[in-house]
């Protein structure tokens, strides 16, 4: 067999269902011959971020995979590799590559040579028996320590010759798991027993541990509330009293109270990456942090504790250290927390409750929030924003429940990632309703894999904001929009979507919106993609604490 095959096989035996591809790579042929099924996207953006939310709810337990093209295919990739490389996400990206004796000749196009700042691991195919150890690196890469994208350049001339039968020798990896050291362990739980405000703050680490369970445990034994970040929303119950809510740079009031008031805060499977889309740690704090790589630690906070290990492993760990030092029934003084929390939550709701019941028309933005948070069947979902407003208004305000309900990016935030994001959460989730929160600017990304979902039989919904402008911008370039109609912008968006075989719903009244969601659920399960196109209007408010 070729090296093209072989790899295919490899694929097949990692338990690879489908790769997602645009628009040529011998790949594509072979992984269909082994009956892995490729999807093909309308930009090799789209297919990368495809991959991407496909891990993104996988918790390295299965990856997205990429074939692309060579050289433009390989250019046209990068936007969505740097956003998985931002955000921390496992892809395993395969490009085509140039032959052999063309690779230092410019400007040819060399993954090897150009992906080194946007990727976790690269490496390319010189020799045909190199395949098997080169992909064994690859699946280790994505099982083990940081996660990121991990490229496989298929050199062309040379995944073309045959593999001979003695370097047929790929055997998978398999994941190796370290916990903190047993000292740390102990001063840890001594910090967090002996702070008078600690926060638990819970980021994407969590899910992809699978440790919601030992997040809940440990905050239900120590009495103390959990802050999720963006990439962690939904690690915690957004229901359970001792949830403070999620943040991107803005939050609910309960976060901002206990983010600001806190004399310690715990980060479990977090980066603590300052980026102007999460949250800053407030003023002087004992930190501790929890995350799987050393380079995270010190990075841009000083931490007083490292807990360097993977988070469940951790939090087993601090639950029997606690346990050992007070007692299997914990603290026992929770009551005054939740208390202190319902009564914020409450007044922060009241604050609000005019915008999310509004029955203004065009519709108020958080009033289409309201209609998705109480129509929607949150445990059977998965929902996720868009870059922008669509992101700062839905973050504090969508309840989510269970662990992935709500997918939650954006170090660097790629308007349009919320449809192929919301493929690869269907390819992963078929039984799942997938919905994407955008705008108008956001749809101009992306809005062609609506057929994509279509073809595929990925069916979606996209719930999508028209309201003719680019509503984070809403003061920007006065001049330029009064003389030039910068930001403008218009669509039937319903009849676009309808245009690419989808059903287009037009929502202009108040009353019709909870009605399209629940069409919407319908014609998902019945296999059809929907978008609905609601007349909205600019709302600029934010929910900041």
């Amino acid at each position: 067999m070729n090296g093209n095959d072989y790899i295919a096989k490899i694929l097949k035996s990692e338990g690879v269902e489908f790769i997602t591809c645009f628009p040529s790579n011998p790949l594509i042929e072979t992984a269909a011959k082994e009956g892995i099924r490729p999807v093909a996207f309308r930009h090799e953006r789209g297919a990368i971020m495809a991959a991407d939310g496909f891990s993104r709810i996988s918790d390295r337990q299965r990856f997205g995979v990429v074939a692309i093209q060579a050289q433009a295919g390989a250019e046209n990739a990068m936007g969505g590799i740097a956003q998985a490389y931002a955000d921390n996400i496992p892809i395993l990206v395969l490009p085509g590559g140039l032959f052999l004796n063309q690779i230092a000749v410019k400007p040819n196009f060399s993954a090897v040579h150009n992906y080194q700042g946007i990727v976790k691991q690269v490496e390319a195919i010189y020799r045909p028996e190199d395949i098997g150890n080169a992909m064994r690196r690859a699946f280790h890469a994505l099982r083990n320590g940081p996660c990121g994208p991990v490229v496989v350049e298929l050199t062309t001339d040379v995944c073309g010759r045959d593999v001979p039968e003695a370097s047929q020798n790929y055997q998978s990896p398999g994941s190796i798991q370290q916990q903190p050291s047993a000292g740390a362990i102990k001063d840890a739980a001594a910090a967090l027993l002996g702070a008078s405000k600690p926060v638990l703050w819970a980021g994407q680490g969590v899910l992809f541990a699978g440790a919601t369970a030992e997040l809940r445990a440990l905050a239900e034994l120590t009495g103390i509330p959990v802050f999720c970040t963006m990439p962690g929303k939904s690690a915690m119950d957004e229901q359970h009293p001792l949830c403070l809510g999620a943040g991107s740079g803005l939050t609910t009031m309960a976060a901002g109270k206990w983010l600001t008031e806190c004399d310690l805060i715990l980060a479990l499977g977090s980066s603590l990456t300052r980026t102007f889309y999460g949250q800053p740690i407030r003023g002087k704090k004992v930190l501790i942090q929890n995350t799987d790589n050393h380079h995270d630690i010190n990075k841009d906070e000083s931490v007083d504790i490292g807990l360097l290990g993977d988070t469940k492993l951790t939090l087993l760990a601090l639950i029997d250290e606690i346990k050992g030092q007070i007692g299997s029934n914990g603290t026992g003084d929770a009551d005054q927390t939740k208390a202190e929390i319902a009564a914020t939550k409450n007044e922060w709701l009241k604050e609000w409750e005019p915008l999310l019941t509004s029955n203004e028309e065009p519709l108020n933005t958080y009033r289409v929030i309201h209609e998705i948070d109480q129509t929607l069947d949150r445990e059977n979902s998965i929902v996720t924003h868009d870059a922008g407003a669509p992101r700062d208004s839905l973050v504090p305000f969508y309840t989510a429940t269970t662990p992935h309900s709500y997918v939650g990016w954006g170090k660097t935030t790629h308007l349009g990632f919320g449809i192929p994001l919301m493929i690869g959460a269907k390819m992963a989730h078929p039984d799942k309703f997938c919905l994407n929160f955008m705008g108008d600017a956001a749809f101009g990304m992306s809005g062609l894999d609506i057929e994509t979902a279509v073809r595929s039989g990925f069916a979606i919904t996209t719930v999508l904001l028209n309201n003719g402008g680019m509503a984070t911008y809403p003061g920007g370039f006065p001049t330029a929009r009064e003389k030039y109609g910068v930001s403008h912008m218009q669509g039937d968006y319903a009849k676009i979507a309808e245009g690419m075989g989808a059903v287009g719903i037009t929502v202009k009244k108040v009353a019709e919106m909870a009605p399209a969601l629940t069409e919407a659920q319908r014609l998902n399960a019945d296999g059809q993609t929907v978008l609905i196109d609601v007349h909205s209007n600019m709302e600029a408010k934010k929910s900041r604490y």
